[in-house]
This record gives structure tokens, C-alpha cells and sequence, in this order.
């Protein structure tokens, strides 16, 4: 059995299915299991437990073969980044009692970064899992397609803006259908230690590929416009954000290439998913609401 954390999610979920269609018996680990009733009647066993709470991880944790671990993000941290700390050493406590065979931890491109931004939350909650004797693979993704389901609305109007700069670099991106169905396949999977698997799709994309993609999609122009670094934030904080720093110097990572996969784009695993599948999902499903 295994037992998988974030199942109300798009990765979750899609570990969940992958694992189910391998005839695998799995533990969805949930806040409340009241919103979970559809995987129930798939056969999933339910466990309600919060990251933050070691007890309730634990019993979560215990007589599986497997954990994969989904830490939910915090996008607007505290500046000392407490929250992934307390998350850190919540995890690692749970972990150690519970004593999976395997742990695959989803983590991050640019986990291993020593520059501060956004994702450096990953990096301590690495840094802690690292003192774990526990087998662990760090899963560490690209960025996410599906975070192109806020432009869906705008291309639609003709033009989409992008934080991502210039507009012909290359940017790693991976579907998490992709994410999901890696993860599923690693858990079943033994090895010693810990390692890393560094995870993109079948090729870089750049903020004008999303661009014309999406006017093909769509059958209608859509421009690529930049949004001005030196207006950041200003736009963060009035969007509610406090401490909007830490996404600047993310955004930042990326553009001048320092938040990168630490073996490169050759040493990264390739995904199957294209831009183009996500895209039209993403259309389709905002048509729907």
C-alpha cells in the first residue's frame, strides 16, 4: 500500500490514478476526508491528517510501502521562511516513527539553488529529509504548464502577460500529468539512500511558444506581452501578498537562469506531455466554469 498526500490536487490525484491502474493498493492522506468521497468508491483508504501535525502524519505513515509527499504551497512566506521549517521538522519526525520502505518527496527545479527565492522551502525541507535514514527520491519538476491556466481568460481576449523574460528563452515546464505518472512509477521502485530525479517535458518552452500555441488553440491572434520588472511589486502587494520578495528573486531565478536542474537539460528526465494537450485542457475545462 501507499499512501499519498495531496489526492484533492492535480499531482495527487494523478499519482493516485496512476498507482490505482497498477492495481496498487493506496492510502489517500487528506484534511478531511469528507471531500474525498470519490476515491473512496475507487477502494482508497482514507486518512485524515494535516502536514503540520506529527502525530496524524504518522498514523497516516504507518504499515505502507510507500509515501509521497506534497507539501502545500505557501506563496506568500514569512521572511525568515518558518513555515517550511516547522513543515521540515513535522515531516521528518512523522517519517522516522512511521518507517516507510520508500519516500518520494516532490520538491523542485532549483532545490539545490543557494540563492534565496520562493523555493528555498524546498531546499530546507530537503536539507532536513537528507538527515533521514529513510530511502527518499527527490522529485524535483520543472515549472508547472498548468500554471498557464491564469492566462486562459486574457488569451482569450488577445493578449497574455508574462513574468517570464525574455519571451524567446527556453524555460523548463512539465505537465503534472507528467509529474503524477513519474511519481507512481517511482514509488514502486527500491533503491538505497537518497537521490534526485530532475524532471521536464519533452522540450523548453518559451513564453512565445505559449503564446502562439495558444492563438492556434484558439484560432485568433494572441500576443506575448512583458509585464516590467519594476513594477512587481507594487502589482504582488496589491494582490495581497505581504513579503512579495521571495516570488520576485523566483521569477528572477528563472530569467537569468540560476534556478536551473542541477544535471542541466541533459541530465534531466524527459516527460510526454506537450504544451499543446495542457493548453487545450486548460481551454476546455475554463469553458466548462
Amino acid at each position: 500500500m501507499f499512501a499519498i498526500t495531496g489526492v484533492t490536487g492535480q499531482v495527487g490525484g494523478e499519482v493516485v490514478r496512476n498507482l490505482l491502474a497498477a492495481h496498487q493498493a493506496v492510502r489517500g492522506v487528506v484534511r478531511d476526508v469528507s471531500k474525498c468521497a470519490a476515491w473512496a468508491n475507487r477502494g482508497c483508504q482514507l486518512a485524515s491528517a494535516d502536514i503540520n501535525n506529527a502525530a496524524s502524519l504518522t498514523a497516516a505513515f504507518k504499515d505502507v510501502d510507500g509515501v509521497f509527499v506534497l507539501v502545500p504551497p505557501t506563496f506568500d512566506p514569512s521572511p525568515d521562511l518558518s513555515e517550511a521549517r516547522t513543515v521540515a521538522a513535522t515531516l521528518s519526525s512523522a517519517l522516522v516513527a512511521a518507517r516507510p520502505r520508500v519516500v518520494v518527496y516532490l520538491s523542485t527545479i532549483g532545490a539545490q539553488a543557494t540563492r534565496p527565492n520562493l523555493l528555498t522551502q524546498h531546499t530546507i525541507i530537503e536539507q532536513a529529509l537528507r538527515k533521514l535514514p529513510t530511502a527518499i527520491t527527490f522529485l524535483r519538476p520543472g515549472w508547472f504548464m498548468e500554471n498557464s491556466s491564469w492566462d486562459v481568460p486574457q488569451a482569450k481576449s488577445g493578449a497574455i502577460h508574462s513574468f517570464l523574460q525574455p519571451l524567446d528563452k527556453p524555460v523548463p515546464m512539465v505537465a503534472t500529468a507528467d509529474i503524477g505518472r513519474v511519481a507512481a512509477e517511482l514509488l514502486q521502485e527500491s533503491w538505497d539512500g537518497h537521490r534526485v530525479i530532475e524532471l521536464e517535458g519533452p522540450h523548453r518552452v518559451t513564453p512565445k511558444e505559449i503564446g502562439a500555441t495558444f492563438s492556434r488553440l484558439l484560432s485568433r491572434p494572441v500576443k506575448v506581452e512583458e509585464v516590467p520588472r519594476d513594477t512587481w511589486e507594487t502589482l504582488f502587494k496589491s494582490q495581497g501578498m505581504k513579503n512579495p520578495e521571495p516570488r520576485i528573486q523566483m521569477l528572477d531565478g528563472f530569467n537569468e537562469g540560476w534556478i536551473e536542474f542541477e544535471g542541466g537539460e541533459a541530465g534531466s528526465r524527459k516527460g510526454k506531455i506537450e504544451l499543446r494537450t495542457v493548453l487545450q485542457r486548460l481551454i476546455e475545462r475554463e469553458t466548462k466554469l
